[in-house]
């Protein structure tokens, strides 16, 4: 699986950029810098990957973060983190960390403006810009984050019986059971446990009650309810200790980043966030837009009515590229363009 999302290498270099492979305190990273003259220094974009912590890499982005340089006018450095189950959580989460710091001390070793720099990230990767642009709001001894850029991201496992998980259960490249799947062994869980997950019987009655402020169908828009949704019976949830235990670690807001708060959220930077209709993912986004606007953050919102979940790795592929892949990237590129 590993080797199939690697996807298929550019077959050739790009004369408008210089790539070059380094390590951020020994963290794989590939840099893409434009070749144009820049008038002072360029801004940044730190970007992770997807992939559910578990496979992909930047190899298989590559065709869309070339653009992203070239067209965004920006060094483009992306994150080659571990990968699960060798490197266990929360070694991704970690590792991102530490490229993001090491690229705000080090600046001027890249050429970059050190006020303008941009975390971005899609599925699992936009779970990691947002948990890192999080963490980073509060250090006072670094540069602050710019902007950030999340495209359909994962930001939330207490809930898999939103609108968009009923509506999406069949959709393709991430339907509902597969991400209890992926979840399950990203963190080197038996599947076992996928069932359970997906009722909601590893969420105490508490949690799910201090966190419904936030994470309840009733704050997403009437018209995505549209395509069906029925909400559980209270009765449904029946909480299992052992299952609580096993899986604990999704309630917190580094694995859940939704759940910050309202102190973490109102100190966030200008943000772009995308999401697509026939997305399990959908509604995650969604929730996290309310908070951003509930808290008086800029927001850019892009929605895609056509698009499906992971579509932004098929840009460049020619005839094996989505439509909505190249609306997404140009959506990107003019949110970075305009910072």
């Amino acid at each position: 699986m590993r080797l199939w999302t690697n996807g298929i290498p550019a077959w050739r270099g790009d004369p408008s950029l210089v790539i070059r492979n380094q390590k951020f305190d020994g963290v794989p990273v590939r840099i893409y810098s434009p070749k144009t003259v820049s008038t002072g220094k360029r801004k940044a974009v730190l970007y992770f990957h997807g992939g559910a912590g578990i496979i992909g890499s930047y190899d298989n982005y590559e065709r869309f973060l070339r653009c992203l340089a070239k067209e965004g006018n920006a060094t483009v450095v992306t994150v080659g983190y571990g990968l699960a189950p060798e490197s266990p959580y929360p070694n991704q989460h970690v590792e991102c960390l530490k490229a993001a710091i090491f690229l705000m001390k080090h600046t001027d070793d890249y050429g970059v403006d050190s006020s303008r720099i941009i975390l971005s990230g899609d599925s699992f990767g936009g779970t990691l810009a947002t948990y890192v642009c999080q963490v980073l709001m509060d250090r006072s001894d670094l540069p602050k984050v710019h902007a950030q850029a999340l495209i359909y991201p994962v930001l939330q496992g207490l809930d898999f019986s939103l609108p968009s998980y009923q509506q999406n259960c069949r959709s393709p490249f991430l339907w509902r059971k597969l991400v209890a799947f992926l979840g399950c062994r990203y963190l080197d869980k038996p599947t076992s446990l996928m069932d359970g997950l997906l009722k909601g019987s590893h969420v105490p009655e508490a949690t799910r009650q201090k966190y419904q402020k936030w994470l309840s169908a009733d704050r997403i828009p009437e018209r995505f309810k549209a395509r069906g949704y029925m909400a559980p019976e209270p009765s449904s949830f029946q909480f299992d200790p052992r299952l609580h235990e096993e899986v604990k670690v999704v309630l917190t807001d580094m694995f859940s980043p939704l759940l910050a708060e309202d102190t973490v959220i109102a100190k966030l930077p200008p943000t772009f966030l995308l999401t697509c209709e026939f997305d399990v993912l959908r509604d995650d986004g969604l929730l996290y837009l309310r908070r951003l606007m509930d808290n008086h953050v800029p927001v850019t919102w892009s929605h895609v009515e056509n698009g499906v979940h992971g579509i932004i790795v098929s840009y460049g592929y020619r005839f094996l590229s989505f439509s909505s892949a190249n609306w997404i990237t140009r959506e990107l590129v003019g949110f970075v363009r305009r910072l």
